[in-house]
Formats: structure tokens, C-alpha cells, sequence
């Protein structure tokens, strides 16, 4: 029997594509876009398209729950039940809190799913009640962003992504999104046709950079410069809109008084664009309405990452051009009426318990440099093996027989591999879920579309069974995923339209709108949500939150021996490190990107394989001698499995954890010293 179905994708992008599933006899077939999100309009990645049916059914799925039996890291597991598998974890877990308290216990997650139940509702309640140790992941990925934004703009959402279709210039700041977003590249393109222009800042020559009518190629880390020096080149051609400044901007003359070092001639020097093409974005910026800002990811990953996207997102400000057809598209998630509180239970945490940053658990647990030490680790939504800098000191961490593992996947990762239980987690394909997206406003609900694969659960149910075994009997551990879901999202709130979030059609995405039904915008329906109300281009919030050095934009020079630096996009094969079509196992191993003259300064013409390293490691990678990239900087597609390298190790082995961006202690994936030599 043949059935159409529709679902959401939940992986880690923008777009939260709206999905129609064929299944025959419990099995997923086909996997396509649907119209029930208009943004997405029936289109799809190919990765989804084309591998979600061997994601869900493939020979790495996990289907029982298993127990390590050999060493860690060595793949070798034996089935065991549900039943003795929660056991085992519950008198694991408590003979730690015995000798070292619950602080002792930590989760260590990401955002696998991007459901708001899968990624995190009925676990934080299980963690907050257990009092273990609490996790700050932004820092890893996004957190950096949104702290910028948060800083600026408050907790109010930017314009919508489909407005890209009307702008007269779209300006994409390190955002790969040929790769990553895919969507507004189609608004971009039909932007394009009507006449519009389109500029594009990254180091690297992407597809969408392909497109573009102007490519400014900075170097890593010093877009701060370029947005200084656009707003000095901005102010001289008279676009800065000082009726709307006055009005609605806060931290001007202190702003430009910083940016003011910096004029186009200066922070060319620095950040190797040429001053003229400064100028010319300069110009394009201040003819174009609608103008349309789309900053990416990549902008953030760098020790200056923060400062850059504070530096790009004070242009529209700055010009006054922010309204209903000119803006960011940055911010999407103050679109929803979110209740974290209510879904994840924070009360329900013993005062004084800790907040660790994510990218320092590798040395938490290598170094022992804790009181009270880890000892256990749930690692759920999450490849840390894979994704996390100093991919070498993660693995020494894992591998200690000392620290109880409890692992919740879907396939057996690397990660998986050192656990000492590890329990099959349903797919998004296999459990209901709310996905409200962090690229554009509509809300979507999902249900199952087929039965779990095997013995595995969803999420929800894993942990409701978790907090059973132990003993936790309040109410909210009882809540059905429905509940969940009205826990998640204020149903009161008006930009539901009186539709509870446990009861949006699965059919039809919802679009978060002002009371007349126009889309969210700033300076239209919706303003900044500052302590000032105003847009604010230095932040006292950001300086309490991170250090008085937060308080303004700020630029920090590199510091280091190495002479390349490395930068790492995502890969159209994967998202992160789920695969979705290679990079798993041998043959799959993602190129090395080099300039022409970097590649001949050391004698690696005629190569065709080198090692990449720096202190932290070694990679061999195949090598690719292309002008894509610019010169000083080379490239390599992250999320490639250790199965792919002949050293065991992944681009994230030199990535150090220690150094940290400037906003929300982020990752400097694309901020990393190397030096490249023949295999």
C-alpha cells in the first residue's frame, strides 16, 4: 500500500523545507518538497531528496539498544533490552552522584533535530530535575550570531527571506547559501531577473559568489573593517539618514567615531579588498530600496566574529533602511511567541548549579580540571567527535573508561562508537514535532509518518522513560508531545490567530504576522526590543554579558605563526556531520582548496595529495590548485567523518578550542592557522 504524507525537515538549515513523504508498507520511498510552506514552494535539497529513505532505512540505523563490550571506540556492542539498558544507566548515573554529587553528570548536546521537542524539551526537564551540570551550546555555532543581534536589535525579528525577491540589491555576508540556504537563493535569482544586483563577501569563490556582480573576498576575520570602512564611505557620500539615527539609534557618534580609523584606503591594507570596490558596495548600497542584508554563518566563526556581524548589520541602520521592504534577514526566531521556560522547566534547578561552555568540554574531560570532575555524559542530537575544535583532545576525552557514556543517535557516529550504552532515537520521520525555523517566520507541525524504525523512540519518550527509572514522578514528566507542544509556544499569543500549536495543521505552515496580516518587519509592526528601544550600535547588554571589550565593534589582529588561514563551508553532501550523500568513508575525503600562488610558493604544483597541520594536527587531503579561494587562505568542506582521513582526524583536529570569538566565547572554525605541505 502506497501513502503520500507531509512532514517537515528537521536538519540544521534556515529554510525548514515543508516535505511530502511516500511510504509503502512502513517504508519511506520518496521524498519531495511540498507547497504547504509557501517560502519553500515545493523545492527541496537534493540531499534530502535524494538520501532521507537511506537515512531512515540504511544499514548504519540504529534499531535496539546496545552495550559496549569491547574497547572505546571499537564498534563492538551487544543487544541488550530497554528494560536493562535504563537500568544500567540509572545505576551507573547514581553510584556517580553518590561519590560526586549530580554536577558530576552533564548533557552534551546540539542541534541534531531542529524540532523544539527533539532538540530539547523533556531531557532539559530530566537534566534541571537530576541537578546536573548545565550546557551553553550557542557557542559552538550561532551563539555568536545571535548574541550580535540580540545586542543590537533585541529579541525582534528581521525582515522575512523572501523579500530578497524584490530587492534592488541583496548583499549576502558570509552566508554560502547555494549550500545552506537554499531558498533565498531563489529569491536572489528572481531579484536578478527583474534587474536587481547582487554583491557577496567570502574569501571563497561559492556558487551563489558566482552569481554575483560584485565579490568582495576579505580576509578571514576582518569583515569589522569592512563594515567600519563602509559606513565612514557611506557617511561621505551623505547616505547615513540622520532624522532616522536621531530617532532610533543609539551609540552613533561613539559607532563612527570607531569606524572613522578605518576608511576604505586603511582597511584595504588589512582586509585585502580593494578600496574601489569598498567604494562601489558603498554606492550600490546607498542607491538600492529595497536593499536586502543577508548575513550568513560563516561571518561569525572567527575571533572578530561578532564585531563583523555587529558591523554589517549597523549599515541598514545607519542609512535608515529598515521598513516593511528594506532590511535583515537575521533574528527569525523573536518571530515566534516561544516559552522555553515552560517547555524545559528551569526552576526546577538547584541554586548554584554550573553552566559549561560547550567547546571546553574536551578539556574538561581530558585534563580533570573540574571539582566536582564529569563522569557521566549523555550525548544526544550531537557528533562531538566529529563537529567540535581540538578534535584530537575531544577523542582523548572519550576514550577515558572512567567516564560513564550514555549515547541517543540515530546511526552509529564516532561518538556513538565510545559510548558506553547507546539507545536508538526515532527520526523526524517517526515523532510528532513543532518547527518553528530560524531562517524565516512560518511555523510548522509534523507528525509520524511511519512507525519507529526497530525498537527506537522518540526523543520525548526516551527521557520520559529516563525520568521513570529515576523515580521523577512530577506531572511534567507525564506531558504527552501534544502538551509538549503548547508548552513550547504561547498559544495565547495573537500571532497564532487563536490556532493552539498542538493542533497547526500539518498541511498548511503558519505565517507569523502582525494583527493585519503583513509580515514581520522592523520599523513596520515590529521595533528594536532593546533596554533603550532604540537600535543600539554599542551595547552595555553585551558588555555585562561578555566583558567591557564587548561593548563596541572591535577589531583584534591575528596572532600566530602559521602563514595560511583555514576556512570550512558546508558541504552540499551533508548537513554538518549527518550524512546525506558522502563523507563518511573512504574515497569521500573533501578537497583542500589553495590559491594558485600559495600552491607554488610551496612547490605543490604538481601535488596531488598534502598534509594540512598546525600544532593541534594533521590531515591529508586530496588538493585542489583554484582561484575559487584568495590568496592566504585555504578551504575544506567540514562535517567529514574520521573514516574519510588516513590520520584518523578531520579538519576539526585544527581547530582550537581555546581561542575564542568576541561574542559568546564562539568557535573559530574559519579563523584557524595551518601550513600545507606535499603528503
Amino acid at each position: 500500500m502506497t501513502t503520500e504524507h507531509p512532514s517537515v525537515c528537521t536538519l540544521d538549515c534556515p529554510d525548514t523545507c515543508s516535505l511530502s513523504v511516500t511510504v509503502e508498507n512502513d517504508r519511506i520511498v520518496k521524498v519531495r518538497g511540498s507547497t504547504a510552506l509557501p517560502y519553500t514552494g515545493g523545492v527541496v535539497c537534493s540531499k534530502v531528496a535524494h538520501h532521507s529513505a537511506e537515512f531512515v532505512h540504511g544499514t548504519g540505523r540504529l534499531r535496539h539498544p546496545l552495550r559496549r563490550v569491547g574497547p572505546r571506540g571499537s564498534g563492538r556492542f551487544e543487544r541488550i533490552t530497554w528494560a536493562a539498558a535504563l537500568d544500567r544507566i540509572h545505576a551507573s548515573v547514581m553510584s556517580v552522584i553518590d561519590r560526586w554529587g549530580p554536577q558530576a553528570v552533564m548533557p552534551l548536546s546540539y542541534g541534531g533535530p531542529h524540532g523544539l521537542l527533539s532538540l530539547d524539551s523533556m531531557s532539559l526537564r530530566f537534566f534541571h530535575k537530576l541537578g546536573a551540570t548545565q550546557l551553553f551550546r550557542g557557542s559552538l555555532c550561532g551563539g555568536v550570531r545571535s548574541e550580535a543581534w540580540l545586542g543590537t536589535y533585541g529579541n525582534a525579528p528581521g525582515i522575512g527571506p523572501d523579500l530578497a525577491a524584490e530587492a534592488e540589491l541583496n548583499v549576502l555576508w558570509g552566508n554560502n547559501a547555494t549550500v545552506t540556504n537554499l531558498h533565498l537563493v531563489r529569491k536572489v535569482r528572481e531579484a536578478k531577473r527583474r534587474g536587481g544586483r547582487l554583491a557577496v563577501i567570502d574569501p571563497l569563490r561559492t556558487k551563489i559568489a558566482e552569481q554575483a556582480d560584485l565579490h568582495l573576498t576579505p580576509r578571514p576575520s576582518t569583515d569589522v573593517l569592512l563594515g567600519f570602512a563602509l559606513a565612514v564611505e557611506l557617511e561621505r557620500l551623505g547616505a547615513h539618514d540622520l532624522a532616522f539615527i536621531d530617532r532610533h539609534v543609539s551609540g552613533y557618534q561613539e559607532y563612527m567615531s570607531l569606524a572613522r580609523q578605518w576608511p576604505s584606503e586603511i582597511a584595504s591594507e588589512t582586509c585585502g579588498v580593494p578600496a574601489e570596490d569598498i567604494r562601489t558596495l558603498a554606492r550600490w548600497m546607498a542607491e538600492a530600496n529595497p536593499l536586502v542584508l543577508a548575513p550568513g554563518n560563516g561571518l561569525e566563526r572567527g575571533r572578530n566574529g561578532g564585531s563583523g556581524i555587529r558591523a554589517a548589520i549597523a549599515l541598514p541602520a545607519l542609512m535608515g533602511k529598515l521598513d516593511r521592504r528594506n532590511g535583515i534577514v537575521l533574528g527569525a526566531r523573536g518571530a515566534f511567541p516561544r516559552t522555553p521556560d515552560k517547555l524545559t522547566r528551569p526552576d526546577l534547578v538547584p541554586a548554584g548549579t554550573r553552566t559549561l561552555n560547550i567547546n571546553d568540554i574536551g578539556r574538561h574531560l581530558e585534563r580533570d580540571d573540574l571539582d566536582p570532575p564529569l563522569r557521566a555524559l549523555f550525548i544526544y542530537n550531537h557528533n562531538p567527535i566529529v563537529v567540535h575544535p581540538d578534535q584530537n583532545r575531544m577523542k582523548r576525552g572519550l576514550a577515558r573508561e572512567d567516564i560513564f557514556l550514555v549515547g541517543v543517535e540515530v546511526a552509529m557516529t564516532e561518538s556513538m562508537q565510545h559510548c558506553d550504552i547507546v539507545l536508538p532515537a526515532a527520526t523526524h520521520f517517526e515523532c510528532d514535532d513543532l518547527y518553528p525555523a530560524y531562517g524565516h517566520h512560518w511555523l510548522q507541525r509534523a507528525e509520524p509518518v511511519i512507525v519507529p524504525v526497530g525498537e527506537s523512540l522518540p526523543n520525548t519518550e526516551i527521557f520520559r522513560r529516563l525520568a521513570a527509572r529515576f523515580g521523577f514522578d512530577d506531572a511534567c514528566f507525564k506531558a504527552t508531545d501534544r502538551e509538549l507542544m503548547d508548552d513550547a509556544v504561547d498559544p495565547t499569543d495573537p500571532r497564532l490567530r487563536g490556532i493552539r500549536p498542538s493542533e497547526i495543521p500539518t498541511t498548511k505552515a503558519l505565517r507569523m504576522a502582525s494583527g493585519d496580516d503583513r509580515p514581520l518587519a522592523l520599523f513596520d509592526n515590529v521595533m528594536p526590543a532593546t533596554p533603550s528601544g532604540k537600535i543600539e550600535l554599542v551595547s552595555d547588554v553585551l558588555a555585562q554579558k561578555w566583558g567591557a571589550a564587548a561593548r563596541a565593534p572591535a577589531f583584534r589582529p591575528r596572532e600566530g605563526r602559521f602563514p595560511l588561514s583555514l576556512v570550512s563551508p558546508a558541504s552540499d553532501e551533508r548537513i554538518s556531520s549527518t550524512l546525506l550523500g558522502a563523507g563518511g568513508s573512504v574515497g569521500d575525503t573533501p578537497p583542500l582548496l589553495m590559491h594558485p600562488l600559495d600552491a607554488e610558493a610551496r612547490g605543490l604544483g604538481a601535488a596531488t595529495k598534502v598534509k594540512i597541520w598546525n600544532d593541534l594536527g594533521a590531515v591529508i587531503l586530496p588538493l585542489q590548485v583554484t582561484e575559487a579561494i584568495r590568496p592566504g587562505v585555504v578551504s575544506s568542506e567540514k562535517g567529514a567523518w574520521l573514516a574519510t582521513s588516513s590520520t584518523a582526524q578531520t579538519i576539526s583536529a585544527l581547530v582550537s578550542a581555546d581561542q575564542k570569538a568576541d561574542l559568546a566565547q564562539g568557535a573559530c572554525f574559519n579563523d584557524t592557522g595551518v601550513e600545507v605541505e606535499a603528503a
